[in-house]
């Protein structure tokens, strides 16, 4: 006889789903069957779009399974539900609205617009979906890209917002041996056609939020940056400060500074802070990583709204550090960039 427990996902605009877990079934599985509007993506616990919080009972990762969780956010109650059991009643908060998750991920077409190296280790790829072809996105999610001439996929954010479609603008980092660096770098022209999916992940814009946005982005982290900072820019009502905070390894790495210049034009609200790890960089960069970059005296609150971007070292030490400088952990949201291999 089969035995189940209970399952209570609540979405931040106070929706809540009851689900049924049978034995054996992971909470994304039981809120997939129960048709619950909730965001996923790989379903083997690498990318990040399932990220509950377990606010009461007990659930924990599947024995065996791997996940992409930092282990301090899994000693905050974070799960991957796509790897989580539950042992007993419990109950998930979910850091979107219950509208987010209606709209399901789309396959499409584009031709590649634009194809050119911005940093030693940094190419920007312009795509335009193809006629007949459309997806909509919020700000700070991601599109899988399939390598042209084979079967694997890449996940990159979109540095563009929505309403620059049918235009969508990815920054992808060269890496040595890998499988789409070599594409971008050896054989990609214009109008090439690169088979799309999308959009993906939970980690996008809140909007409505007035409280101060600090923004920490690690190289090519900046793009879903981008985006919010050019969602934000038009939106209506008072646009909120926002600070963004940029890092790259070395001054040959860095790229966009121009792009930022002219955002900080365009807005009064924004400050933005870039640095490299190591070198002598130009006039007005900083030399040291982008968290440290952040202080006691930029005046953030329990209220202010963190969004993180770039490799999980960088994103371990920004939440802590922007924990110790007063800010709520459940105001705190990141994506990780891990290399695939």
């Amino acid at each position: 006889m089969s035995t189940h427990t209970e399952a209570t996902l609540v979405f931040q605009d106070g929706v809540e789903h009851a689900l049924t877990v049978e034995s054996g079934q992971t909470v994304l599985e039981a809120a997939l069957a129960a048709e619950a509007p909730i965001l996923y993506q790989c379903t083997t616990g690498s990318c990040g779009s399932c990220l509950a919080r377990l606010e009461s009972g007990q659930a924990d990762h599947r024995a065996g399974s791997t996940s992409s969780l930092l282990s301090a956010e899994r000693e905050q109650g974070y799960r991957l539900l796509c790897v989580t059991e539950a042992q007993g009643n419990c109950r998930f908060s979910l850091a979107y609205d219950s509208a987010a998750g209606t709209g399901r991920p789309v396959e499409a077409q584009c031709f590649v617009n634009a194809v050119e190296r911005v940093a030693g280790d940094v190419m920007r790829l312009e795509l335009e979906l193809a006629e007949g072809y459309w997806m909509d996105f919020r700000p700070g999610q991601f599109i899988q890209v399939k390598v042209p001439g084979t079967d694997v996929f890449r996940s990159y954010s979109m540095a563009t917002t929505a309403a620059d479609l049918p235009r969508i603008e990815l920054l992808i980092r060269i890496l040595p041996g890998g499988m789409m660096s070599d594409w971008l770098v050896n054989r990609a022209s214009v109008d090439d056609v690169v088979d799309v999916s999308g959009p993906y992940g939970q980690f996008f814009l809140k909007e409505k939020v007035r409280a101060p946005h600090v923004m920490i982005a690690g190289g090519t982290g900046l793009a879903p940056m981008l985006s919010m900072i050019d969602a934000l820019r038009v939106s209506p009502g008072r646009t909120p400060r926002i600070l963004l905070s940029f890092g790259c390894q070395s001054p040959e790495g860095l790229f966009a500074l121009d792009q930022l210049d002219l955002r900080a034009q365009w807005m009064p609200t924004l400050e933005t802070r870039v640095s490299v790890d190591r070198g002598t960089p130009p006039e007005g960069i900083r030399v040291g990583n982008p968290v440290a970059a952040i202080g006691a005296g930029d005046g953030l609150t329990p209220d202010s709204v963190a969004y993180l971007c770039g490799p999980p070292g960088m994103i371990e030490a920004a939440r802590k550090h922007l924990e110790e400088l007063g800010l709520a952990p459940e105001n705190i949201f990141a994506e990780q960039f891990v290399a695939s291999n």
